[in-house]
């Protein structure tokens, strides 16, 4: 209990009179700061608050209670307010104002004086907002009489509140307005009319001027200020006024807008702008102005269905020459918007508004519903390029906007002018968009299912044919990258034929991998030769296309393609040639013989993938991609829709490309590969099946690299890639596992073809007595030719994996073919009988085999075979004592063999029977006629 604090009493309620500790907790207090002093029952503080919410004609009658409120009603701060709410600091013009009036007063003071009686000065307390109204009727004096004339030029103080000195304060200079604007209030009991003319006549010197009076007493009559009694009534009367001035400038500005005269127009805008009541709507004069612009009014001057050929192709030089029309009003009309409204009326981008609503819009409304009717893709190009040419619309504003400096026309609020017009197609558009792009990428698939297994190509490889292969995709990689750089035409138009190529509106036909071919750049069949009748070329659509078209504007870009001509188009007849991956027939030689001898072509597992496939599909999917970019830039939720479709475009992309064809492909190459029999084919050098998977790991290698630069160069900057949970971060992450699953299980049965082979090899090739000559039989100390076909279709299928697959799973690959191999060859040498001459042919396979696994470099299975090796020594020791130690030698260095494992092999020595006894005496201690007893 020591440990606990002893409470403390607290005093809760603490009185007026006490120095008022306020408790902030339990034993803590805190003093307040010390109030203001009270003036009667009230403290200071709070009678300035009064005095700031009092009306100016109060405020006199509250100084007047005592000299201590009247020295309350000289505080600055309860002036600072209205000072303020008069704005003249913040404007020049209205300091112009004061200083006319100001001036016109004080000739009308001294020209009163000169005809006056002598007036003696009277000292008084009350008088400071009388002096402008001495010569006004008595009546008219009770307004505002209360203020302070006489102030100590010192710092007065009330107790420990001090006051500021009145030179050069917000009161001394409200003080000077309020003598200056309030003898104008008597004008406005006259009507309309007679208020305005009397303005004109006595205060003001242009419509400018008068415009910045009826301005300035607006805000004089204001809820902030208050500085009569009827000051609501009096403004109403001033509004009144201020509308029927207004309508006055309307008519002088359509007299000088008739005339072309822009300082005229300036003027009555200006002024017009001056007296506009900012929440009664629309500013009358420029939305009039631009309502009679010539141009809203000849929509039958267009005709959209021109951007549409009889054929029913897309053809926008139609809509170029409409958007010529809109560009130069813009440069017209909106230039002198700009030179002669006020900047802060915005009038360019109100006709701007407009304009792209009820002409623009209208236009692309039209052309947009007769895209629909002819076709959905027609209707996503009409979109794209119908957005893409009303965006020339931003920098035609921009430009207009330089006529003035301070025009203040930023370019969001120029670029939303197109964004708004547009937003009515965006949720359709998007919508198709995914959709198409669905269609599009089932289209390819199901069309490549349907080809293959109704043709019967003949096979032609290129990857597997190189000596080189990882160079070989380099080259294919560098050339797709160029072409990655190649813009997408968003507007079509039709132009004659450029370099040979036939430029076509918006559709290009899909050239494939001619547009790729490795073998173009130094294959099998040397050089960049390769001819269009060479080969396969898979076409969609017309023989004269591009890949990806080429934008008008890109006169510099040169494709970096070996062989060809440089120049600005690529065309087929630079780049058609064989395809590695053919769907029909191909006249062409294979550049390796066909290794499927005996079987039917439409088997072959490297028909089971396509670059022409991943290639159309990714064409399909960054025409879409570069639609889609077009409105990239669209703010809000609209911006947000567009980011999500690109997104979704691309993970379908990834889901088409990875589901519907790498995966189904392996997954098909696997299980016919399991069906493979060796005895049935007489080709031993080549495992058919595993030969067209290892091509089929190529192109999925390929393709799988193709994907990443697509990804790098267009979509990488669209998402945060380190963003794990992106979406798309995600599904590129499960293309590329489900590649890499699909090649595993691929090779693992693809080893099983390989091993199966190798033993068939082995068995066929092996002679009978291979390992048990006859005695006479002369020594060749070299391998059997079965271990030298085996070792030839080891290494053969191993160079051929190189360069199409992960270094970690080569290895596991290299690993899994040793393995297998040990196993084989145990068995095969548990099957012969081995002489000592047969002994040393036993030790040159060995030896081979051991040379060619030391060449996969993989130290785990060459310990194996070495520890192979050094068995086969057993069948060359003559003596049985000898070889007892060696087999407790190779027990003991060669660690994956036990005793009884050795035991086995060398009961395979045909000297087994005579050695029988002693080496089990050597080895065990044993003599089964002293150790053993037969009952």
């Amino acid at each position: 209990m020591e440990k606990f604090a002893t409470l403390e009493p607290v005093k809760l309620y603490a009185s007026a009179a006490s120095t008022g500790a306020r408790i902030l907790g339990r034993g803590s207090v805190q003093k307040p700061a010390a109030m203001a002093p009270l003036v009667g029952r009230l403290p200071s503080d709070l009678h300035l608050l009064i005095l700031s919410y009092l009306p100016i004609p109060d405020i006199s009658s509250y100084s007047r209670c005592c000299r201590a409120t009247a020295v309350f009603a000289k505080d600055d701060s309860i002036w600072d307010t209205r000072w303020k709410a008069l704005g003249i600091e913040k404007d020049p013009g209205f300091k112009r104002v004061l200083d006319i009036l100001d001036r016109k007063s004080n000739d009308k003071i001294v020209e009163s004086r000169a005809a006056g009686p002598p007036i003696i000065p009277v000292d008084d307390e009350f008088g400071d907002f009388t002096t402008a109204d001495v010569f006004a009727p008595p009546e008219e004096m009770g307004d505002f009489v209360g203020a302070f004339q006489h102030v100590p030029t010192t710092p007065s103080k009330f107790g420990s509140y001090a006051f500021p000195t009145p030179n050069d304060t917000s009161r001394t200079k409200y003080i000077r307005a309020h003598t200056l604007l309030k003898p104008l209030t008597r004008l406005l009991s006259s009507a309309p009319h007679v208020v305005l003319s009397d303005l004109a006549a006595g205060v003001s010197d242009s419509l400018y001027e008068e415009a910045k009076t009826l301005r300035l007493l607006s805000l004089f009559l204001s809820p902030a200020i208050q500085p009569v009694r009827q000051w609501d009534s009096i403004y109403s009367s001033l509004r009144t006024s201020m509308d029927r001035f207004d309508s006055t400038l309307l008519a002088a500005f359509d007299v000088a807008d008739g005339k072309g005269d822009e300082a005229g127009m300036r003027e009555a805008a200006e002024s017009s702008w001056e007296v506009w009541d900012a929440h009664s709507g629309d500013w009358e004069m420029g939305k009039v102005w631009a309502e009679k612009r010539e141009i809203f009014y000849q929509q039958g001057r267009w005709r959209p269905l021109d951007n549409f050929t009889t054929e029913g192709q897309l053809d926008f030089l139609a809509m170029d020459e409409f958007m010529d029309v809109i560009l130069r009003s813009i440069d017209e009309h909106g230039a002198r918007a700009v030179r002669v409204f006020p900047p802060a009326s915005q009038v360019l981008l109100l006709f701007s508004e407009r304009l792209a609503n009820e002409v623009v819009g209208e236009y692309i409304t039209t052309l947009l519903s007769r895209a629909r009717e002819i076709s959905n893709d027609t209707y996503l190009k009409s979109a794209a390029a119908s957005f893409r040419e009303a965006w020339k619309m931003v920098d035609a504003i921009m430009e207009a906007a330089k006529q003035r400096p301070d025009s203040n026309v930023l370019r969001n609020k120029a670029e939303d002018v197109v964004y708004q017009m547009f937003e009515i197609n965006m949720d359709e558009y998007l919508d198709e968009e995914v959709e198409s792009v669905k269609l599009a990428f089932d289209v390819i698939c199901k069309g490549w299912d349907q080809e293959a297994s109704v043709s019967s190509p003949t096979q032609t490889r290129q990857f597997i044919s190189t000596q080189n292969p990882a160079m070989l995709k380099r080259n294919v990689l560098a050339s797709f990258t160029s072409l990655l750089l190649l813009p997408v035409t968003i507007v079509p138009r039709t132009v004659g034929a450029v370099g040979g190529a036939l430029m076509t509106g918006g559709s290009a036909a899909v050239q494939g991998i001619a547009m790729l071919n490795p073998q173009r750049w130094g294959g099998a069949g040397g050089g960049t030769g390769g001819t269009a009748g060479a080969g396969y070329s898979k076409n969609l659509g017309k023989q004269n296309g591009m890949l990806f078209e080429v934008e008008e504007e890109e006169e510099d870009y040169v494709p970096p393609i070996k062989g060809a001509t440089p120049d600005k188009n690529i065309s087929l007849t630079h780049l058609e040639i064989t395809s590695p991956t053919p769907l029909m027939g191909n006249n062409g030689a294979s550049p390796l013989p066909s290794s499927s001898s005996g079987s039917s072509t439409a088997n072959q597992l490297d028909l089971l993938l396509s670059l022409d496939v991943a290639l159309e599909i990714i064409h399909a999917d960054r025409e879409s991609l570069k639609r889609v970019e077009t409105f990239a830039g669209y703010p809000g939720h609209y911006g947000h829709r567009v980011r999500d479709t690109i997104e979704e475009i691309f993970i379908l992309m990834l889901q088409a490309l990875g589901d519907h064809h790498v995966s189904k492909g392996f997954s098909q190459a696997t299980e016919r590969m399991k069906d493979y029999k060796p005895a049935e084919h007489s080709d031993t050098s080549n495992v058919a099946p595993l030969v067209q998977f290892f091509e089929l790991v190529h192109i999925g290698d390929t393709i799988q690299s193709i994907m990443q630069v697509y990804f790098d160069k267009e979509l990488a900057h669209h998402i945060d890639k380190t963003d794990f949970l992106n979406a798309v971060v995600r599904e590129k992450k499960r293309f590329e596992n489900s590649l890499d699953d699909s090649v595993a299980l691929g090779l693992n049965a693809g080893t099983e073809v390989l091993m199966n082979q190798v033993e068939h090899i082995i068995l066929t090739l092996t002679k009978a007595r291979e390992y048990y000559p006859p005695e006479d039989t002369p020594l060749e100390l070299g391998p059997t030719r079965g271990c030298q076909e085996a070792i030839r279709c080891l290494e053969n299928h191993c160079k051929l994996l190189k360069g199409s697959t992960s270094k970690e799973v080569l290895e596991v690959f290299y690993q899994e073919v040793g393995l297998r191999l040990i196993g084989i060859l145990q068995k095969h040498i548990k099957r012969q009988i081995i002489s000592l001459s047969g002994g040393f042919q036993v030790i040159a396979d060995l030896n081979a085999y051991n040379t060619f696994i030391a060449s996969l470099k993989i130290p785990a299975i060459s310990a194996d075979f070495s520890h192979l090796k050094m068995l086969g020594h057993v069948y060359v020791v003559e003596d049985a004592k000898d070889l007892a130690q060696i087999v407790k030698d190779v027990t003991r260095y060669g660690g994956a063999y036990r005793p009884e494992d050795v035991y086995e092999f060398i009961q395979r020595r045909s000297d087994w029977k005579k050695i029988e006894k002693i080496v089990d005496k050597t080895m065990y201690n044993l003599s089964f006629k002293e150790d053993c007893t037969i009952c």
